[in-house]
């Protein structure tokens, strides 16, 4: 009896996935719950375990399709590999031997259209919702299947285009000229990286998003960084950062300013008396944002400790879904890719992100002499349609004197 491998719930909000790689391949002797392919998702790439031991019998999504929650994706049948392999062996020599049968069976694969291909389930939603037929989609999946995307892009063609003049397919870039043609590559985007080029594009289309600046004095919390680390390092096993130190300034600052907190949802202001803190880490797939959850009842020692693990499960492509859900406010460091400023996008649905930047030595005035200190740009973006400026910015001044003062931190000041 054969056992079904399926596409598992893959989280909250997520409704299908890209077949990635198949660590076996049909006739491998497969062991229960061992990882046997790869799902790409929108937020996370996720193994998927074997329900039964046995033979993979069966692939059937390929690397590379799209499928929905529940989706057949092989079978495994009783037995093991070397039992399997004279079946897998045998099939191409009946083929060769009766060439008149196969035929039949082979030609309508060979002419059958690309489009053959069933719209993803988020994108046969979304048809149906529109009262289009997937043949008025051009498809950009694997065998011209028609994705989401695909339907949005149609539906926005349509609705720009003049009511007597039918839509027409717009190019997405100039042609190449030959002689350059030659010299490109062309790569699919990957999951990931096309939901974070939505999310970011998306939040700039919703949010009335500004962003306002101040700088830090880094010395304070550099001088008792140094003073402290070693001993720190010693008794957490974990190196004492500066992510701890601001993970604390901004819930410390969001405790005091709730606005920036919280979400619009519809008509209505969610306020959250929590501080889920998401930190924005860069890996080789592209931007995550893993969360540190009631980072407000931590230590420093705790957040450090738990900022490594997700950074590490980032960096390995194991987070999980819970690892991403749930953030009410982003960090984001340009500084440790050496940005001086910049104007980091919202994370959606929140209200506020703040981003760090580069340390540098410059000359400032204090007490009406000119010194050098380590300083720090601050930029904090935020949806302007829940948070007032003067929220901003005092949230911001509050973060700076946090930070040029630590003993705030520890006396919650």
């Amino acid at each position: 009896m054969a056992t079904e491998i399926r596409v598992p719930t893959l989280g909250e909000s997520v409704s299908e996935a890209t077949v990635g790689t198949w660590f076996k391949k049909v006739g491998d002797a497969i062991k229960v719950d061992e990882p046997i392919l790869e799902l790409e998702t929108d937020k996370v790439t996720i193994e998927v375990p074997a329900p039964a031991a046995g033979t993979l019998s069966e692939i059937v999504a390929q690397a590379g399709e799209t499928v929905g929650l529940g989706a057949l994706l092989g079978q495994i049948s009783a037995g093991n590999g070397a039992a399997a392999a004279p079946t897998q062996a045998a099939a191409p020599a009946v083929v060769a031997a009766t060439p008149a049968a196969a035929a039949p069976v082979a030609a309508p694969a060979i002419a059958a259209p690309a489009s053959a291909m069933p719209p993803a389930p988020a994108a046969a939603k979304l048809l149906a919702e529109n009262n289009l037929s997937a043949d008025q989609v051009d498809g950009s999946g694997k065998r011209g299947q028609v994705l989401k995307g695909d339907v949005i892009a149609a539906i926005a063609r349509a609705a720009s285009a003049p009511a007597a003049v039918p839509a027409a397919p717009i190019s997405a870039r100039a042609p190449t000229p030959v002689e350059d043609a030659g010299r490109e590559e062309r790569v699919k985007m990957t999951r990931l990286r096309q939901t974070i080029a939505k999310r970011l594009k998306d939040a700039q289309n919703t949010a009335a998003m500004l962003t306002t600046y101040n700088e830090v004095d880094m010395k304070a919390v550099m001088d008792l960084r140094n003073k402290y680390k070693d001993i720190f390092e010693k008794k957490h096993g974990v190196k004492l950062g500066f992510m701890g130190f601001f993970t604390k300034a901004v819930t410390h600052a969001l405790k005091e300013l709730p606005a920036v907190n919280a979400e619009i949802d519809g008509t209505d202001i969610v306020y959250k008396n929590y501080c889920h803190i998401g930190m924005a880490v860069g890996t080789d797939k592209g931007l995550v944002v893993p969360v540190i959850r009631d980072a407000d009842q931590m230590s420093i020692a705790e957040v450090e400790k738990e900022l490594g693990r997700l950074a590490k499960a980032a960096r390995d492509g194991t987070l999980s879904m819970a690892d991403m859900q749930g953030g009410t406010f982003t960090i984001t460091n340009g500084g440790v890719y050496g940005s001086l400023m910049s104007s980091p996008i919202l994370n959606a649905p929140q209200s506020g992100i703040l981003g760090m930047h580069k340390i540098q030595e410059r000359p400032v005035a204090i007490g009406g002499q000119v010194v050098i200190r380590p300083m720090m740009y601050l930029a904090l973006s935020y949806d302007h349609r829940m948070v007032d400026g003067k929220e901003a910015v005092t949230f911001l001044v509050r973060v700076k004197e946090s930070l040029e003062d630590p003993e705030r931190l520890v006396l919650d000041l």
